[in-house]
């Protein structure tokens, strides 16, 4: 599959290795736009939005595999090796890309993400998205307003509706809903990295706040990954890179050099 690319970069071409960012569930490429930013000042930076999400097409299969395979092609198309920086669902894709197709990568950095499988469910965000009618509005404020009675949170509405396509007669969601509804118990959950590891640095950067990176999950982060860092950012949660935009900026480029 042939996803949906921004890219950004110095105007002068850079010796340095060419950055591939990948967002998380129901995200798009913006999400990462403060990495993408700081880091397209020397080298070149792919932004995706992943299968299912943003401008990209839409298939039934929404695994970790399927989705590594997209990250593979883009690489591919941008030169055969670069660094991946991946958050959440794009963190765990990036783990399998780098497990599976490790020549490809040549630095990796997850944001708060384990290689693990998860109990909890992103289901009742669909619940809203689906259960909402946007039909009568025209703005994002009157988006805001619909969607406010089933999420109450102000951050996670704005986040899900940059996702919604006021352009649309009605307006219409870039994420196909049905597939990540019945894929939700893949995305999850993670395909098992027993035997597989991929001996390059990397490094992972976990907010302190955050249930996604436990203590207890370490373990499978340095079997997968022996050669792996991990960090925790104090004073946030899961979106680590909106919480504290500066410490994680700073900890990406000096990781990645």
């Amino acid at each position: 599959m042939k996803l949906h690319t921004t890219a950004a970069g110095p105007e002068e071409p850079s010796d340095k290795t060419p950055v591939l960012l990948v967002h998380g569930l129901f995200g798009q490429a913006r999400n990462l736009g403060v990495l993408a930013r700081a880091l397209s000042r020397d080298r070149k930076v792919v932004s995706v939005d992943m299968r299912n999400h943003g401008l990209s097409p839409h298939d039934p299969d929404h695994s970790y595999p399927a989705m590594a395979g997209d990250l593979a092609q883009v690489i591919r198309d941008h030169g055969g090796r670069m660094d991946v920086v991946g958050h959440s669902m794009g963190g765990k894709a990036a783990m399998w890309l780098a497990l599976t197709e490790g020549e490809l990568v040549r630095r990796l950095v997850v944001l708060d993400i384990a290689p693990v499988a998860y109990s909890h469910s992103q289901m009742k965000q669909i619940d809203a998205m689906e259960g909402t009618e946007f039909t009568a509005c025209k703005t994002r404020s009157a988006a805001d307003a619909a969607l406010s009675a089933r999420v109450a949170d102000p951050g996670v509405r704005a986040f899900l509706l940059q996702s919604l396509d006021l352009s649309a007669t009605p307006p219409e969601w870039r994420l196909n809903l049905p597939v990540l509804r019945a894929r939700m118990a893949d995305l999850t959950g993670w395909p098992g990295s027993e035997g597989k590891s991929w001996n390059g640095p990397a490094l992972f950067l976990a907010g302190a706040l955050s249930d996604y990176v436990l203590p207890e999950y370490e373990a499978a982060i340095f079997a997968a990954f022996p050669e792996a860092r991990l960090e925790r950012v104090a004073g946030t949660g899961h979106w680590l890179h909106a919480e504290k935009p500066g410490e994680v900026v700073e900890a990406v480029v000096g990781f990645l050099g």
